[in-house]
C-alpha cells in the first residue's frame, strides 16, 4: 500500500489541476491572482504545490508585489477581467517558482 502513495499524490493533483481548469481559474506559470487589498498580479499556481507560500484551502498566504506586503491571494477569472486589468497584473510578477 504504501507504493502506492506516490501515484495517489500525482492523481490527486492532476485532479486539482483539472478542477481548476474546468472553473475557468489557471493553472501554471504565469496565473493572474488577487491579493485582498484587490492588487492584480501573475504567479506560478500549482494546486498543492508551492515553495514560497502557505497553502490554505484554495488560497495562499504570500508576498503581494504590487501592493509589497504579506496577504492571502487566490486566482482569478480571466475572463471576468478587463484587458486594462489583464495589463496591470502583468506589470507585477512574483517569479516562476510555485
Amino acid at each position: 500500500m504504501l507504493e502506492l502513495a506516490p501515484l495517489i499524490l500525482v492523481m490527486a493533483l492532476l485532479a486539482a489541476v483539472a478542477w481548476a481548469g474546468r472553473r475557468g481559474r489557471g493553472v501554471g506559470a504565469d496565473v493572474i491572482v488577487r491579493c485582498l487589498a484587490g492588487h492584480l498580479f501573475t504567479t506560478a499556481w500549482i494546486p498543492g504545490l508551492s515553495a514560497k507560500a502557505i497553502h490554505l484551502g484554495w488560497f495562499r498566504l504570500q508576498w503581494c508585489p504590487a501592493g509589497e506586503h504579506w496577504t492571502l491571494v487566490t486566482p482569478v477569472r480571466g475572463s471576468g477581467l478587463t484587458d486594462e486589468e489583464r495589463w496591470l497584473a502583468g506589470q507585477y510578477r512574483d517569479g516562476p517558482v510555485p
